[in-house]
């Protein structure tokens, strides 16, 4: 069986070396009369710009996409240069910030995004011509090398029952060689992704089939981003399934996270724009989904229809009524564990690296602090977005609407939820972005923490210490230390995922949704754990 797990792995390592080797192949450049079409087709106004990108891309030379990137930045560049210095030179009074608008070519201060529509037209090459063979070599490859490296854990498992034995012996799960390589290669991604998405033109390549057929146009590098998502935590919920068999809770709740991302997040999405409805993740609630109230996005919706402002509707519904009464109900797991997609590449793809969330009082005193003040940015963006948008102002108490879009964005969405949330998995565990920037996930701690019958109890006559749980707290709880006690564990920050209850070797722990007056234990209290006040009163 181990040798079946090193052959896995072997032809594993061979999909991601192509995958990643494919990035420096291909030839890229145009020819006159396609750069003609070009701007004709995307409307550009000025002939500074085609002089530029003539002399930049224009040419019998083969450019590999590196060099046709800078080139074709640098084109943008000085065409936008050219502009700055006559709206400068010449008097406002003429209106010449204004006229000089129509002739920047600027994507939200990207100019990776033109350089990568660019490359996306003039690409050329093996992986264009054959789509379908690079997808097997790569997505295919290693699809099948990860079966083979994890099915036989079905027979090495042996009895029932999940131990922490050896998971801080190994390289890949104690913070090892292989977990640093892991971090590098998932940053480098990340960061390619947001900021340099141009150099990733070629996987665009390899699904263009797929996305045609799904939504009937080319692949984009987010396309590539949602299909590898759905694929690597299918891949690794079958791990799940394998680790996890002898619990049905667990077997369900992967089923669960698999089925909303695959459809909801992915391919619902993917069918409304070839439909040309606007794509919509159905699930995705603000302040998770934070530019749903950019105005781009109430313009788009307002202008796309009845589905559009059922769209609209649906979303306030979602975060104001939807959200708080399902947490009242079952706790913030029925999203965070259940739902989330988030939360869903976490629990398949972060699994391994679980037992790396910090369990100090200085790490839960920072998630706090962390968490809330991402909520109160997310809340504050919203609140001057649509007051601008409403009032037609560019600000609010001196906060440009267009400023505090683009840092959240660039902070938050970009860094915080994708290098340092995901990227960071093998280091600091596989919740980094749910426990400590997720605005949602502070939103729904609060109504679980103030308003609901969600707990896990504890019967602490029956803990044998042997810390498990603890290990295995993907959220940073110390849970043997309210076992110990026979303490309900009332967090804020618990997602409900159940890992605790599933590698207790005693059954000393389960969750559950009772009566509000049973959640709290007066010793909480004395303790300073994180508890309802309210509930306390009433059980007195």
């Amino acid at each position: 069986m181990k040798i079946i797990k090193y052959i896995g792995l072997a032809i594993f390592l061979i999909g991601l070396t192509i995958f990643t080797g494919t990035i420096f192949t291909g030839n890229f450049s145009f020819t006159p009369q396609e750069l003609d079409s070009y701007i004709a087709e995307k409307g550009y106004k000025n002939e500074v710009i085609k002089e530029e990108l003539s002399k930049a891309i224009v040419t019998e030379q083969s450019l590999n996409i590196f060099q046709f990137s800078k080139k074709a930045r640098n084109a943008f560049t000085n065409a936008n240069a050219h502009y700055d210095e006559l709206i400068a030179k010449y008097d406002t009074a003429k209106n010449w910030d204004k006229k000089g608008e129509q002739y920047q070519y600027k994507i939200n201060g990207k100019p990776h995004t033109l350089s990568y529509q660019l490359a996306k037209k003039a690409g050329s090459g093996f992986v264009k011509e054959n789509a379908g063979l690079m997808w097997f070599l790569t997505f295919g490859l290693g699809i099948i090398g990860a079966l083979l490296f994890i099915i036989p854990n079905l027979v090495l498992l042996g009895k029932p029952g999940i131990k922490n034995d050896g998971i801080y012996l190994e390289s890949a799960t104690n913070r090892g060689w292989i977990a640093w390589l892991v971090l590098v290669y998932l940053v480098t991604f990340y960061l390619v992704l947001y900021f340099m998405a141009d150099y990733a033109v070629n996987w665009t390549f390899i699904l263009d089939p797929i996305s045609k057929a799904l939504n009937g146009g080319p692949a984009s590098q987010w396309f590539v981003y949602g299909f590898l998502y759905c694929t690597i935590m299918l891949t690794m919920g079958v791990r799940m399934f394998i680790k996890y068999r002898h619990n049905k809770y667990q077997i369900v709740r992967t089923i669960s996270v698999l089925f909303f991302q695959i459809v909801f997040a992915f391919l619902i999405p993917e069918i409304m724009t070839s439909l040309n409805m606007p794509g919509y993740d159905f699930k995705n609630a603000f302040p998770l989904d934070y530019d749903f109230f950019f105005d781009w996005n109430i313009e788009n919706l307002k202008n796309s229809g009845g589905i559009g402002i059922f769209i609209l509707i649906w979303g306030i519904v979602l975060t104001l009524i939807i959200v708080p009464v399902m947490v009242y109900f079952f706790g913030k797991r029925w999203y965070c564990s259940w739902v989330c997609g988030c939360g869903g590449l976490a629990e398949t793809l972060g699994d391994p690296y679980r037992q790396h969330s910090n369990k100090s009082l200085n790490a839960w005193k920072l998630e706090r602090w962390l968490i809330h003040a991402v909520l109160v940015f997310s809340l504050v963006m919203t609140l001057v977005t649509l007051y601008c948008y409403f009032s037609g102002a560019e600000s609010l108490l001196g906060i440009k609407s267009q400023w505090i879009k683009d840092t959240y964005s660039f902070l938050i969405g970009a860094w915080f939820a994708g290098v340092i949330g995901t990227g960071f998995y093998p280091i600091f565990g596989n919740r980094v972005w749910c426990r400590f920037g997720c605005p949602l996930a502070a939103y729904l701690g609060l109504v679980q923490r103030f308003k609901s019958r969600f707990r896990i109890t504890t019967n602490g006559g029956q803990c044998i210490s042997c810390g498990n749980c603890s290990t295995y707290c993907e959220q940073g709880i110390d849970v043997r230390a309210y076992a110990q006690k026979g303490e309900n564990i009332v967090r804020s920050s618990c997602v409900g995922c159940g890992i605790c209850s599933a590698v207790c070797p005693r059954g000393v722990l389960k969750l559950e949704n009772g009566p509000e007056a049973g959640r709290i234990n007066p010793t909480d209290v004395l303790l300073g754990n994180d508890v309802n006040l309210m509930d306390l009163v009433n059980n007195k």
